[in-house]
């Protein structure tokens, strides 16, 4: 049996559930604490993330998105907008420039 991390006892070690990312909770009989030993990750994983902004990228929307990859369709927003938030500020080109100091004339 696993030893508790607190108090080190290997004996009366009982399951007491899982956590919320699916990690097998234990509590020790010994000292009454909770800990799991091999805690997972909170989480979608990385590659879940790249593949959702891939798809809003290729033209989908975030409820066909969401759908596809069985995530919520606002995580999947927020998941873009935290990724356009990391790219670069584009580079001015002339076009940007001419329409950024243009003067409005009222008619």
């Amino acid at each position: 049996m696993i030893p508790c991390p607190y108090c080190q006892a290997q004996d009366h070690q009982m399951k007491a559930g899982r956590t919320g990312a699916g990690s097998q909770r234990y509590r020790c009989g010994v000292c009454q604490r909770r800990y799991s030993p091999q805690p997972k990750e909170p989480g979608y994983p990385e590659a879940l993330r790249h593949q959702a902004v891939q798809l809003y990228v290729d033209g989908s929307n975030y409820r066909q998105v969401g759908r596809q990859l069985g995530v919520d369709h606002v995580t999947v927003m927020h998941w873009v907008r935290a990724h356009v938030a990391r790219l670069p500020p584009p580079v001015p080109d002339e076009l940007h420039t001419f329409v950024g100091s243009k003067k409005t004339f009222s008619s």
